[in-house]
């Protein structure tokens, strides 16, 4: 099991590695998280067939495996609906929206579902990786804890802590991470990982054997900082912007969600990929996006409370905008009776059951985009909004330089992300054929794993 000393510290990227190298050594290996809260989601192969909602890092770390994504994999999802209340999704499917006290009310049941999950997991796999959430040592939630020591005494699993050494204070976070954790939870905890050091290993060294003295655990390895490879963030706070001679921006929405749609176009060489919230600071970008969305129609009435909108609109004229999901229900005329941006052709009406698949197709030539490329992505919305006018086979809306769509992982393909790069610079009077970022998922895996065999003293763990 891999826990980490907060949210963000490289838990994610670490489990996916881990995943990788197993499957290398010709293991068969399943991720596992119990309870995630993103709102980052990915379709899964459901128990009892269909399709339903998993975290996305479960998702990444299952491909990563080898093997297709099942809602066993992550059998509670919480995707906040607000600062208190979260829709809950359990085996794939949503139970509805509860608050943070109701929730917790319900543990018991909640338990059932990801100890059955976890036993059907155990079925199929030789070695489970384990992911747990935030940190062990938040005091206050460990009475209703279900997804760090209680799974790991559970599963009666080893743990790995994590502790990120960029954000600073990772001495601090390891060793108080260890005193806040009682007797037989500390004793679970088989060895430190220092995650994103960069910079000259022998100025890191003095720190590491006095780390080990006082906190009795040893040190397993200091793991360098990779920020080039692509594997899909899980956290809001992994949100980061970056300049490039090709301006993207996208404007962060309160419920921001499946943000990783974006993350394949900010690895590509000379493209900048910014989140802005303030209408002074959107500027005159090459590409402006209107990402997805948890909470639609409220995501609309801040976009207005902060004169967004009227950005939004000014741009259109004469800048490409691209919808994605949310963004894309925003953009027509209207979306379940409220008011939308008039600049789609469209309207949206909110269905009781949620729409979750795999999809692919090819886009159909409008927008700024040719004919002919490939997506291969998923759908997870509630809306329904039909159109005459698709952008990608029969989904979605192009009119001028407006465009929308229900497809996450639009730009996950290489081709379509070139043209689209391609066609952004064309429009800047540049060269039409931008660099090119030479990465696969299944590249990225391996460098992963590498990193891991060699940085990463796993005897007697595995």
């Amino acid at each position: 099991m891999v826990q980490g000393t907060a949210s963000g510290v490289g838990k994610s990227w670490l489990c996916t590695a881990l995943c990788r190298l197993l499957a290398r050594r010709g293991r068969a290996v399943a991720p596992f998280k119990a309870q995630n809260m993103s709102n980052n989601a990915a379709p899964a192969q459901g128990a009892q067939g269909g399709w339903g909602e998993i975290g996305r890092a479960q998702a990444v770390q299952a491909m990563a495996c080898g093997r297709a994504p099942h809602v066993d994999q992550n059998p509670i999802l919480l995707k906040p609906t607000g600062d208190r209340s979260s829709d809950v999704i359990v085996s794939g499917r949503s139970v509805g929206i509860l608050s943070a006290v109701d929730y917790r009310a319900r543990r018991a049941e909640w338990w059932e579902a990801v100890t059955n999950a976890y036993a059907r997991l155990c079925d199929t796999a030789e070695i489970v990786v384990i992911e747990g959430a935030g940190s062990p040592a938040e005091i206050n939630l460990r009475a209703g804890d279900m997804v760090n020591m209680a799974m790991a005494h559970h599963a009666d699993a080893d743990v790995l802590l994590v502790g990120d050494i960029h954000a600073g204070g990772v001495f601090a976070a390891l060793y108080g991470t260890l005193a806040l954790l009682d007797d037989a939870d500390r004793a679970r905890v088989r060895g430190l990982v220092i995650n994103r050091f960069r910079g000259d290993p022998a100025i890191l060294t003095p720190g590491l054997a006095p780390l080990v003295e006082r906190a009795g655990v040893p040190v397993r390895g200091v793991l360098p900082f990779r920020d080039d490879v692509p594997i899909d963030e899980e956290d809001s706070l992994d949100i980061r912007s970056r300049a490039g001679v090709v301006d993207v921006c996208v404007l962060r929405l309160p419920t921001v969600a499946n943000f990783t749609d974006l993350s394949a176009l900010a690895r590509e060489p000379g493209v900048g990929v910014r989140y802005e919230t303030d209408p002074e600071r959107v500027g005159q970008p090459d590409l402006l996006v209107l990402p997805g969305s948890r909470d639609t129609v409220s995501d609309l009435a801040w976009l207005r409370a902060r004169r967004l909108d009227r950005v939004v609109l000014a741009l259109a004229e004469r800048t490409p905008v691209l919808g994605l999901c949310g963004g894309y229900q925003m953009l027509g005329e209207a979306l379940d009776g409220v008011v939308g941006l008039g600049l789609l052709p469209t309207s949206t009406a909110y269905a009781a059951e949620k729409f979750v698949r795999p999809s692919a197709a090819r886009t159909t030539g409008r927008w700024i985009l040719p004919a002919g490329l490939a997506v291969d992505g998923y759908e997870i919305h509630l809306g329904r909004t039909p159109s005459a006018e698709p952008l990608v086979g029969d989904d979605g809306a192009a009119r001028g330089l407006v465009a929308g769509t229900y497809l996450h992982g639009l730009l996950d393909g290489a081709e379509l992300r070139t043209a689209l790069i391609g066609a952004l610079r064309q429009r800047r009077g540049l060269d039409a054929t931008p660099p090119s970022a030479d990465r696969d998922r299944e590249a990225a895996f391996d460098t992963l794993a590498d990193l891991v065999e060699r940085h990463l003293d796993l005897k007697g763990l595995l």
